[in-house]
């Protein structure tokens, strides 16, 4: 997940991409998709 972030960050310059890289670097490892991480997701999916 963290390399696609960053390959999209580094296509695209946008800052949100690279906010929630930070987040996914600094959150703890959790098997499986949380529900913060899917919300963003689509936050981003809708602002490109």
């Amino acid at each position: 997940m963290i390399d696609f972030t960053w390959k999209l960050f580094s296509q695209t310059g946008n800052i949100e991409t690279y906010l929630l890289l930070k987040e996914l670097e600094t959150e703890p490892k959790v098997n499986g998709q949380t529900k913060h991480r899917d919300e963003e997701l689509s936050q981003l999916d809708t602002n490109l």
